[in-house]
């Protein structure tokens, strides 16, 4: 089964350990999904960089989510995350992530470089500019977008940002990676946010969290208690804050992220077995610890 596939995908990257640079190849990792990706600069707006599927007629129709992404210490810079954000374009997403292109080879594991500090606004800005290349002339986006299909993700303090703009009626849900709400009104660098903002959800929401030694442990199970309108999902994985993303594949977070996306953007039913149901893939896995609420509720 497909959710089995994930689990053992998942597993697959653990094994990798600190190997986390990729042999030399003679191309740059694409994904392992159908949908060979890239990650380009945007000319229109350079202050962020797209991850995206590199041949759009090999989609033979099918509409792509839009995924808008912010990074850790809400920096500058994605290319820490170039494994896990083409990881997911390469199974039929759009990612525009915070941070201008850079090709230079993703950093090594640790926090990204701080750089400036970006604004939640930004994650608006991504979904913002999607939407108008969906119908701009001569976009290589032009029609293979599904607009109504947004999600909003990040890791860290990106994951505030996203927490931050989650309230958002086009978003259809959040992936919380690393990440959550201080107690405190100013919980996140440059981001004003409190847990009022909890009652402000209107669209499912999954926590990928690293266990009691993520340092965003606390704040995330803290969010998962208060939470009470809308289906929720956290599952813990002993990874500690940084989540393993350096890896190739991105990690071991990321399968069960693009399982999360596909059940929530595409409504793949295999997808919604890896965290609901009575024989849940993840909660059958003695790596990985889940709880989740109203589940039952998405379609």
């Amino acid at each position: 089964m497909r959710q089995n596939n994930l689990i053992a995908a998942a597993a697959l990257v653990m094994t990798l350990g600190a190997a986390h640079a990729q042999a030399p190849t003679e191309r740059p990792f694409a994904g392992t999904g159908a949908f060979p990706a890239l990650s380009e600069p945007i000319a229109n707006l350079p202050t962020h960089t797209i991850y995206r599927p590199s041949d759009v007629r090999a989609l033979k129709g099918a509409k792509l989510p839009i995924i808008a992404w912010g990074n850790s210490n809400c920096a500058n810079d994605n290319s820490f995350y170039r494994p896990l954000l083409t990881e997911i374009a390469s199974h039929g997403y759009v990612v525009v992530a915070i941070g201008p292109w850079n090709e230079k080879a993703p950093a090594p594991p640790g926090a990204p470089a701080p750089g400036a500090a970006t604004q939640p606004s930004q994650l608006i800005d991504a979904i913002n500019w999607a939407q108008a290349e969906n119908v701009r002339k001569g976009s290589a986006l032009e029609g293979v977008l599904d607009t109504e299909k947004i999600a909003v993700a990040g890791h860290s303090c990106g994951g505030v940002q996203a927490l931050f703009v989650s309230p958002d009626p086009r978003i259809k849900t959040s992936l919380i990676m690393n990440s959550g709400i201080n107690g405190r009104p100013s919980g996140a660098r440059n981001v004003q946010i409190t847990k009022d903002t909890l009652n402000q959800l209107h669209a499912p929401i999954a926590y990928l969290i690293g266990g009691p030694s993520d340092i965003a442990y606390a704040n995330a199970m803290d969010d998962f208690a208060r939470i009470d309108r809308v289906p929720a999902v956290i599952a813990n994985l002993p990874l500690g804050h940084m989540g393993n993303y350096g890896l190739p594949m991105g990690g071991p977070f990321a399968p069960i992220a693009i399982a999360w996306l596909d059940w929530q953007l595409k409504g793949d039913r295999k997808a919604k077995a890896v965290f609901a149901g009575a024989r849940c893939g993840l909660c059958g896995d003695p790596a990985w610890s889940v709880q989740s609420k109203k589940l039952q509720e998405v379609k």
